[in-house]
């Protein structure tokens, strides 16, 4: 069937806006709930957490609503990071964890994120089944079956206590100076806690949170506003995370910025040497930087390409076994500890190689020269189809040709927002250039 409503993370979309409205909201989690309650027996539960967003108010009562409807159980944890969500689903012995977000997107948007029993995010099957259920329609439980919601008040600690636990033991941050940028998100008091639990001297950057400020002009696709914090207050690092805090930017004591592959660069070559890397592999996505790939393989090392989204990365490292991966956007993924993406679970890592090794943010965060890549967007309108338009099939021909054996080309529409994604990588900056201008104007043109 044709997915309406799932993207490459769950369901995503403008506030009040279909999808993402208060009666769709109520009908997703019923549809979840049956699809989950297909054994009728027993108690069945299921864990809902969010960021800061206003309409977050709204969509939890309505998926807790449908939920409820069904039969389910609901345990409402309140604002926590997405990893959260996933670590507390198996730990609460719950059948479904939902994240209430947008992730990085603005504060108008919001999302619905769905993890499985085992705490992964379910895969593209059980979200079509999802879906032809909401199609369908389902029956509501009988009145004496509702299910109940509870507000489960320790949430975050729990998940505090999990991230603090993957941090070498023994080891703390005492006279290290963090700048963290929580982009007024899920983490804004976690990240700082944990932080300063380990000993750091910690400057908070968009920890006031108001319902409509998340991800403006701070976090990780904003990263201006730390770096000028860690320059201005001599930091030795800053850690910027997402609205979600499923994912992370570093930047060096000079104010530099250091994007997921450079973060994965580190932390694969220093998993290797501690013999801590399955199969000597990294999983990354079709958008990592070749300069990476040519990192790991100059190392014995290789690189395992995987769709673009966090959920596609970790469905390659169940199948191959292996351990680290991520994507350049700053989504880190350790299934020794986590199951998904986890910001705060990836800084520590880096802040721990600091503290180990005595070198500065600036080196460790600038594990190899990236092949210079140029990414443009273009937006385009429901029902647009421009990549099926014989001009932009004949640029992006021409294109493929001029780089072959020189480069990389990808063209991709995005998973979480109306717009298609041009991105090119090759060392001849001045070719880069008209690739993918070249295909960017064709593609305007087609909408």
């Amino acid at each position: 069937m044709t997915r309406k409503l799932f993207g490459t993370d769950g369901v995503r979309g403008t506030a009040n806006t279909f999808p993402m409205t208060a009666e769709m909201a109520l009908m997703i989690g019923a549809a979840a709930g049956r699809y989950f309650r297909r054994d009728q027996g027993g108690v069945h539960r299921v864990v809902i957490g969010k960021d800061t967003r206003l309409s977050g108010y709204m969509f939890e009562n309505a998926l807790t609503a449908g939920l409820t409807s069904t039969g389910m159980n609901v345990l409402l944890l309140g604002p926590v990071p997405t990893p959260a969500v996933g670590l507390l689903t198996p730990s609460m012995r719950a059948d479904l964890g939902i994240m209430i977000s947008a992730s990085h997107n603005p504060a108008s948007d919001n999302g619905i994120k769905f993890f499985g029993p085992d705490g992964f995010k379910l895969s593209d099957e059980a979200e079509a089944e999802i879906e032809a259920l909401v199609e369908e329609g389902v029956s509501p439980a009988r009145a004496g079956n509702i299910g109940r919601a509870k507000r489960i008040d320790d949430g975050r600690f729990r998940y505090q206590e999990r991230v603090k636990s993957t941090f070498p033991q023994g080891m703390r941050l005492d006279g290290m100076k963090v700048v963290v940028d929580c982009a007024n998100g899920a983490a804004y008091r976690t990240a700082p806690e944990v932080l300063w639990e380990l000993g750091a001297e910690v400057i908070p950057v968009g920890t006031s949170p108001d319902g409509l400020n998340i991800n403006l002009d701070c976090g990780s696709t904003k990263p201006r506003t730390a770096a000028e914090a860690v320059v201005a207050h001599g930091a030795d690092v800053g850690i910027c995370l997402d609205g979600d805090a499923d994912r992370v930017i570093l930047i060096d004591e000079t104010g530099t910025v250091a994007d997921g592959d450079q973060i994965m660069a580190l932390m694969a070559a220093r998993w290797a040497e501690e013999d801590r890397l399955r199969g000597g592999t990294l999983v990354a996505t079709v958008m990592s930087n070749l300069g990476l790939e040519r990192f790991l393989n100059g190392r014995g090392l290789r690189l395992e390409r995987a769709k673009v989204g966090d959920r596609y990365v970790v469905e390659a490292m169940r199948a191959g076994g292996w351990n680290l991966g991520g994507e350049q956007s700053g989504h880190i993924v350790m299934t020794d500890y986590a199951t998904t993406g986890d910001g705060l679970m990836a800084g520590l890592q880096f802040l721990g190689e600091m503290v180990r090794s005595g070198a500065p943010a600036s080196v460790l965060a600038r594990s190899f020269e990236p092949v210079p890549q140029m990414l443009k967007n273009v937006r385009f309108a429901a029902g647009q189809k421009p990549l099926e338009t014989s001009g932009v099939q004949g640029a992006i021909a021409e294109a493929e040709a001029a780089l072959s054996g020189r480069g990389r080309l990808l063209i991709r529409k995005s998973g979480t927002e109306p717009l298609i994604r041009v991105m090119a990588e090759c060392e001849d900056e001045a070719l880069l250039t008209r690739i993918v201008d070249g295909i960017v104007a064709e593609v305007r043109a087609a909408v």
